[in-house]
């Protein structure tokens, strides 16, 4: 539904978009523009449902690489990834991104009271006793307060901290990783920050508080790494969300890897307790589009929405498509 349109900004694709709805009902995307040298953006698209049919309007960018954790003087750095969601509680629009800046990939927040105009927050650092420390990625927010394991009401991210031996050497890393158990391996985790902080003080949206271990990759599929997908939304069964999952498909010459998307359900009281994981992917690379592109072989879902006019069990789920496109699927549960 989207492509690079031949500026020097999407040189190298447009990808993995953020969905949210304005505070005027708007439908927005905000992908991740891409230029050359790995320079990413956060590109701003309006939706417009024309007799059926999804045109797009590109309206500039909601952020580009400005601060110092977004710069760097070597290739690949940026604002990365996008998701965004509506916390009523906050009233305001978060958005949580992939700063890549000097010390490599790191999640960054943004704030917007309206869902079109954005004010950087900074990036997270995880203070608590036995948090990881060092790159992270993958970063989505609830929607609505819920408890942390002790019991505190909390706002709550998704993160995927990332395994040293992955940045460094990616081939050499593949069979250390698969003799690792499961639960070491990058896996999605929850991060809890106390309400009432946050309510005094949105900054304390970047101390990580507690974060648990809530889903790791799997004997079944998705066996290397997964990672968050698209924010949370609630169903009667808890909160529900896509994530992706990555799994090798060949050694020879080089490591190919799939990427697939599958669907969790969380407790809705109290997230780190999972009511349902996907036996099998619900979405993997099978259009053109999804085999072929800057990396192939890739369904990499960042944003969704509930499609209240379908029925309360149907959503539209925006992803990226071989890191250099971006699709629209429908989901029913």
């Amino acid at each position: 539904m989207l492509s690079p349109d031949g500026s020097a900004e999407e040189t190298e694709g447009v990808l993995n978009p953020a969905f949210t709805r304005a505070s005027d009902g708007t439908a927005m995307l905000y992908p991740r523009a891409v230029a050359r040298g790995n320079v990413s953006r956060v590109e701003r698209v309006t939706l417009h449902d024309v007799d059926g049919a999804i045109q797009t309007e590109r309206q500039g960018f909601a952020l580009e690489p400005e601060a110092p954790y977004e710069i760097r003087p070597q290739p690949g750095f940026g604002c990365e990834d996008p998701r965004i969601t509506f916390l009523p509680v906050l009233d305001e629009y978060l958005m949580a991104y992939t700063a890549f800046g000097p010390p490599g990939p790191r999640i960054a927040i943004a704030r917007s009271s309206d869902g079109r105009a954005w004010e950087r927050l900074g990036i997270v650092a995880f203070d608590h006793p036995g948090a990881t420390v060092g790159d992270d990625k993958d970063a989505a927010f609830f929607p609505e307060p819920v408890l942390s394991p002790e019991g505190v009401r909390s706002i709550a991210f998704y993160h995927r901290p990332m395994l040293h031996i992955s940045t460094v050497n990616g081939a050499a890393a593949i069979p250390m990783i698969q003799r690792m158990p499961f639960a070491d391996r990058e896996s999605i985790r929850i991060a809890y920050v106390p309400l009432d902080a946050v309510l005094a003080d949105r900054r304390a949206l970047l101390r990580g508080g507690e974060s648990v271990l809530a889903l790791a990759p799997d004997e079944r599929w998705g066996s290397i790494r997964i990672g968050a997908g698209t924010p949370p939304v609630r169903i009667a069964e808890g909160w529900m969300s896509l994530y992706h999952a990555v799994d090798l498909v060949a050694t020879s010459p080089k490591p190919r890897f799939r990427y697939c998307a599958g669907i969790v359900v969380h407790d809705a009281e109290r997230p780190h307790r999972i009511v349902y994981r996907s036996p099998e992917p619900v979405l993997s690379p099978e259009h053109e589009s999804e085999r072929h592109g800057i990396v192939d072989n890739v369904v990499f879902p960042t944003g969704i929405d509930v499609r209240s006019d379908l029925g309360d069990r149907t959503f539209d789920v925006y992803y990226g498509m071989a890191d250099y496109s971006c699709g629209r699927a429908r989901l029913t549960l």
